[in-house]
This record gives C-alpha cells, structure tokens and sequence, in this order.
C-alpha cells in the first residue's frame, strides 16, 4: 500500500511518541489542560474587523507552544524535522485549495512571522471487560494531531483564519494536492464545531487513498497574534474507515496558553 504524505507523516510521528514514550515525548503525569474558550467566533467576523496584534517572538512562541504535560491523556514532543512539510512544498491543483492544503499538512498558513510545531498523541483509554476482538481496536484508539503554531504582525492571524474558512468553502467538494512529491486526494470537506481562542473553526476531511476512504479532521484557531492549526489522524478509524472526536482538549489547552 502506497502511503500518502499525509498518513506518512502521522504514522511516522505516532510511532515515535508510542515507541519513546518517556524520551521523545517526555515523562511524568500530565495535568489536565483547563477551558481555552473565550467566546470563540463561529465563521462571521471578517479578518478586516480584528484589530492589529503584536505578533510574538521566535522565542516567546516556543513558550507559548503546549508542552509535556499540559494536556491530560496525551503526549507532547517537538516535530522532528524529517516528519514535517513546508509550504513551499505542497502544491494544490486548485489554488484557492492551498490553505487548506497546507494546514492538512501542518504547514505554514499565510506568512507568519515566527513559527513552530508539535506532535501531540492521545494515550489509548484503559477500558474493562472488552472482548477479545475489541481488545485491538481499543489499543488503536489514538489520535495523532500536528499542531502547526505562528504568530503574524498586524491582522495576519485572523486573515489565516478567514483564509482557511473560503479554502474550506470553495474546495467542499474536494481537490488534488501534493506535498513533498506525494499525490493526495480529498474528496470531501465538512464543517464542524469547535471553540477556543477568540476565533476557531473546524472540519471532518475525507481523504481517498488507495481505494480506501480516511477520516481527518482540521481545527483552525486564533488567539491574539498567534494562529494555530491542528490536522488530526485517529489510527483505529483509519483502519476502520470510521470516525472519531475532534482533539477539542487539544485546541482548549493551546487557547488557554496563548491567552
């Protein structure tokens, strides 16, 4: 089976996270990750309207990214380099696709002015009394989300925002686009519902590879200067072609630190 760039880099990344739990992802308990919702926008405000924001520094964003421990029930690592993709190198047949792609990816949407990303992957819940069968789909039940995080000078943030949500709308009824080389299909783009920050947006992605239909699901967030996407992966539904949660905890607790 040819692996598209998309679940290329979530696999990879999971299998890292799973295989050094307490190295590359880091040890100790997690603490839980509080409420990140500040009245969040659901899609009407224009990026025109946001006053201009300070855009953080390379070294304030870092701090400001979520780290080991700041999210209950998941690990946190910094993308490593060879897992990740650069704007410059996805491609969308369409290119009013291309925000859309590039968040997919984990990439740099718009031009921020400091950026960072984060591998964060959800540890199986501990269920009693499963039958043998459910017992494998349980221990897949994990979420891999890239967390992709820039801060912009003036209204860049909610303009990458405002940018994803017409990508979304436009390209609804799917688009083609590479990354890295890798031909990848979308076929469907949904809207969803999701709060933090002071903007946030969501979508169920439905990608077609290999003659098999895989969910996705894409969360674009603001807060302040700083804009943060996170394109998810869950390996059970994967496998089952089904669905799953949006990795709301996610986005709350990167709200909250941004705020």
């Amino acid at each position: 089976m040819r692996p598209t760039a998309i679940r290329r880099t979530a696999l990879a990344a999971t299998a890292v996270c799973v295989a050094l739990l307490a190295t590359a992802c880091g040890g100790g308990s997690d603490s839980g990750s509080g409420s990140g919702d500040k009245g969040a926008d659901k899609g009407k405000e224009s990026a025109a309207a946001k006053p201009a924001a300070k855009a953080l520094t390379a070294a304030e964003l870092e701090k400001a990214a979520l780290a080991q421990g700041e999210v209950e029930g998941h690990k946190i690592a910094k993308a490593a380099a060879k897992d990740t993709v650069s704007k410059d190198d996805v491609k969308s047949a369409n290119a009013a696709c291309t925000p859309l792609a590039n968040a997919l990816m984990g990439a740099e949407v718009g031009e921020p002015a400091a950026f960072t990303r984060r591998t964060v992957v959800s540890e199986p819940k501990k269920k009693e009394g499963l039958k043998p069968e459910e017992i494998l789909k349980a221990a897949m039940d994990i979420t891999t989300t890239q967390l992709a995080l820039g801060s912009y000078d003036g209204t860049g943030a909610a303009d990458s925002v405002a940018a994803l949500r017409k990508a979304a709308t436009e390209c609804a009824g799917g688009f083609e686009f590479t990354a890295a080389g890798t031909k990848n299909k979308i076929t469907k783009v949904t809207e969803a519902q999701v709060t933090g920050g002071e903007e946030a947006a969501a979508w169920s992605v439905e990608m077609a590879a290999d003659g098999e239909k895989i969910q996705l699901k894409l969360v674009g967030m603001r807060q302040g200067a700083s804009f943060a996407s996170f394109s998810s992966m869950n390996l059970a539904a994967m496998g089952s072609g089904g669905d799953f949660e949006l990795p709301a905890a996610v986005v709350e607790a990167q709200a909250k630190k941004l705020a």
